[in-house]
């Protein structure tokens, strides 16, 4: 099974790209998110993904799905374990960030949910009864996620590592949120407080 790839960019269409990796060329289908961060990317490019992998009796060809991060093929396993929604559906109605969509979700944003291609009131509603306490990670970080951190003398480093390595963001992005963060609460002492800090901006209503 295959689970991640790294190659050059062959080919770019609608809703796919072709990688050459190892002499091979793999067809890999983008949900509309991932497929947008490929604009800007040539022929030739080096490009890596990790990879969704599926095979069934009744789909005996296999369909590589392909995400920017291991989180985000993450939160797309969760969201194809909701009833009636398949792989192949799924890819189609990502049309926006995981992190949108978990957001939503954690607030039963149903407006939100109907915006994604195929997915109407009865299924959006279905998402959020199936989905709903499971998507804290996805969202970003929540006070109820615990995870142990090694003791560091800069309290940023860490957070600034999982921002960049594991949500995604530009460094440059990270830093200002982490910078923002601590100049809004000069008590912060743990890098889950710091967390907690950057992840209530980010959820507060605009």
């Amino acid at each position: 099974m295959i689970g991640y790839l790294e190659g050059k960019l062959l080919k770019k269409e609608d809703d796919r790209i072709l990688i050459l990796a190892n002499q091979v060329g793999y067809e890999v289908l983008l949900p509309a998110f991932v497929m947008e961060t490929f604009r800007s990317k040539a022929m030739g490019d080096p490009v890596s993904l990790y990879i969704y992998y599926q095979q069934t009796e009744r789909q005996p060809k296999p369909i590589l799905i392909g995400f920017n991060l291991e989180v985000e093929k993450e939160f797309f396993q969760y969201f194809i374990s909701v009833e009636a929604i398949g792989p192949l559906k799924a890819v189609k109605a990502l049309s926006i960030p995981a992190r949108d969509i978990a957001r939503a979700i954690e607030s039963k944003d149903v407006n939100t949910l109907k915006q994604l291609k195929g997915i109407g009131d009865r299924t959006a509603r279905k998402i959020i009864a199936t989905l709903e306490g499971k998507m804290d990670k996805f969202a970003l970080i929540r006070k109820s996620e615990k995870i142990e951190y090694p003791v560091v003398e800069d309290l940023s480093k860490k957070v600034l590592e999982v921002l960049v390595r594991q949500l995604g963001y530009r460094t440059k992005e990270a830093k200002q949120m982490i910078t923002d963060a601590m100049k809004r609460n000069t008590t912060l002492s743990t890098p889950e407080e710091l967390f907690e800090e950057v992840y209530r901006e980010e959820n507060a209503p605009t």
